[in-house]
């Protein structure tokens, strides 16, 4: 109720500026892209609401009374500032601009993102980078990211993704552990081993492995 009344009051304000602007009631309807009787009744409405008559109307011509002109001079400015307020978000769609916060793990970011920076800088020289290196899971939202480059699966969020590479994870051991110890040649075998395990990863303190060859399922392996 409230949005359909404030946008009564602003046509009613915009016809009423520009039946002054273009100095009567036609040439205000060709700029609006109404009819006539629509700005006679825009205007017949804001001067019912106010109670004061806005403009003096002849047979030849149309000109705002003293308490008109005062609203005129009003309405124009508010008029003027919400125009600018379009055009300033028409123009900020159209040349990307402002501040991009990026949250990246810091060997991707070093290798990878670091040296495609300048050319993204450089074709977009309105846009200021803070690209922050960090191996955790950033919170985007209360952490003021506006992206994030992750590696790994996607868990359940109602964040937009898009995948744009994929990379492979190797598991690598020293000839003198395998040595003590013996190869792994099944994933149950991983289960006699001593496993390394990375903190920051997504999947918590497991390790996810799947047996291809075999067509295993998944199987989730404590990190030692």
């Amino acid at each position: 109720m409230w949005l359909g009344l404030y946008m009564d009051r602003f046509s009613e304000m915009e016809a009423f500026a520009t039946v002054v602007d273009r100095g009567g009631f036609t040439d205000a309807a060709r700029k609006l892209g109404l009819s006539k009787s629509a700005v006679s009744k825009h205007v017949s409405a804001l001067e019912a609401r106010l109670g004061a008559r806005l403009l003096n109307r002849t047979t030849r011509r149309v000109s705002p009374t003293e308490i008109g002109l005062a609203y005129y001079d009003r309405a124009r400015r508010v008029l003027c500032e919400a125009g600018a307020a379009d055009a300033l978000v028409t123009s900020m769609q159209s040349v990307p601009s402002g501040l991009l916060r990026v949250s990246v793990a810091t060997d991707f970011g070093v290798n990878h993102l670091s040296p495609v920076l300048g050319q993204f800088m450089a074709e977009f020289p309105d846009i200021k980078v803070d690209m922050v290196l960090d191996n955790r899971y950033a919170e985007l939202i209360s952490e003021g990211f506006d992206m994030a480059v992750r590696i790994g699966e996607m868990s359940d969020s109602s964040l937009r993704a898009r995948k744009v590479a994929e990379t492979r994870l190797r598991m690598i051991a020293s000839p003198d552990y395998l040595g003590r110890v013996g190869r792994p040649q099944r994933i149950d075998d991983l289960k006699d081993h001593r496993l390394l395990h990375y903190s920051n990863q997504s999947s918590g303190n497991v390790w996810r492995v799947t047996d291809r060859l075999a067509n295993a399922g998944r199987s989730a392996l404590p990190g030692g």
